[in-house]
């Protein structure tokens, strides 16, 4: 059964939603602000087809909650929230143009309480229009528009080295292999990144195309989406959407370490456990995928040397190298030791919590 606005609102431990509909196309906006302890919020903008505008909207709270997480968990001061624009399935290209105008002007009224980025279904190019509307797009520079993609493919990159060593004593990829599923902004540069580094690729995406590019310029073994459970690997890298990693997939995962960029990974946090008991290492998602938003936030606040953003980037391999050990000591998943930090940083740097807890 369909859940309604009013029981998704009243069951979220977050502060505030902002909803607007767009007349002109059928469009919902959801504007979810989670936990501002730590400064305004931010985050990206999705725009897709859901089932339900409900669904948008529970999406965008379940995200937004994620990017609370994200930014305590990396010692960031922003607030966790995300935007949801919810469009129905035939938008054309001319209405999509103007519902990107009229969603910049929405951000307006708001008066910087949010602001955001790129994400699924939204482009750099969304971005600059949205900044030079708003002025609330981040990752822009002098006004042009960024790719996260890369630096999120980055901290992934990092990521999967600090699992290596911790569940195989060695750092290195090449001896390894790797699933990366999902060959979109993120998958792809990542998936450049693996090969370069030498290691075994195997490449899945619902759009066999993509899969296809991917391995023509990478190599490696294109897998059909539906086989991906049936394939032997180190690392399962989910790199699309979330929830793959649930009660019905976890017990047919045939991999050592689950590290990847997708949000919301797990259905829910007792999949975190599951996980742990079947012996696979779970990078956290809202961890190892903040190489994104640790660059944009830097470029936000002026930095500009490449080679200080990568590094910055980096340190989400060493972050994720304590999580996992302070999680070996006291033999729970890393999800947890993850957490905690992120509730350290939140509580020394936030103060109590204004939302509805």
């Amino acid at each position: 059964m369909t859940r309604s606005f009013l029981d998704v609102v009243e069951a979220w431990n977050g502060e505030s939603v902002v909803t607007t509909f767009d007349s002109a196309t059928g469009a919902w906006m959801f504007v979810a602000l989670h936990d501002t302890r730590l400064g305004p919020a931010a985050g990206g903008t999705r725009m897709a087809s859901y089932p339900a505008p409900v669904d948008g909207l529970i999406d965008a709270m379940r995200l937004a909650e994620g990017m609370t997480w994200k930014w305590a968990g990396v010692g960031i001061r922003f607030g966790g929230g995300k935007a949801v624009i919810a469009i129905p399935d035939d938008l054309g290209d001319e209405a999509r143009a103007g519902l990107v105008d009229r969603y910049a002007a929405h951000l307006v009224s708001l008066r910087g309480a949010f602001q955001t980025g790129v994400d699924m279904g939204t482009t750099p190019e969304d971005m600059a229009r949205i900044g030079a509307i708003s002025g609330y797009a981040v990752g822009l520079v002098d006004g042009k528009p960024g790719d996260p993609g890369p630096y999120t493919a980055r901290g992934v990159f990092a990521g999967i080295r600090a699992a290596l060593a911790h569940r195989f004593g060695e750092a290195a990829v090449g001896a390894r292999s790797v699933l990366v599923q999902g060959l979109g902004d993120v998958g792809f540069p990542l998936a450049g990144l693996l090969a370069e580094a030498g290691a075994a690729l195997y490449l899945t995406d619902l759009r066999e195309d993509a899969a296809e590019r991917a391995q023509a310029r990478f190599g490696g073994t294109v897998i059909p989406a539906g086989d991906i459970w049936d394939v032997d690997v180190d690392v399962y890298a989910p790199c699309a959407v979330g929830a793959t990693l649930n009660p019905d997939t976890i017990p047919r995962l045939r991999c050592g370490i689950v590290a990847g960029s997708a949000n919301n990974q797990l259905l829910s946090e007792a999949d975190a456990e599951r996980l742990r008991e079947r012996g696979i290492l779970y990078a956290p998602d809202y961890v190892i995928n903040a190489g994104g938003a640790v660059a944009f936030a830097a470029i936000h606040q002026g930095e500009r040397d490449e080679t200080r953003l990568r590094a910055q980037v980096d340190e989400i391999g060493s972050s994720l190298r304590e999580m996992f050990e302070e999680a070996a000591s006291a033999r729970e998943s890393p999800l947890h030791a993850a957490r905690r930090r992120a509730q350290r940083f939140l509580n020394a740097n936030g103060g109590p919590s204004a939302g509805a807890r």
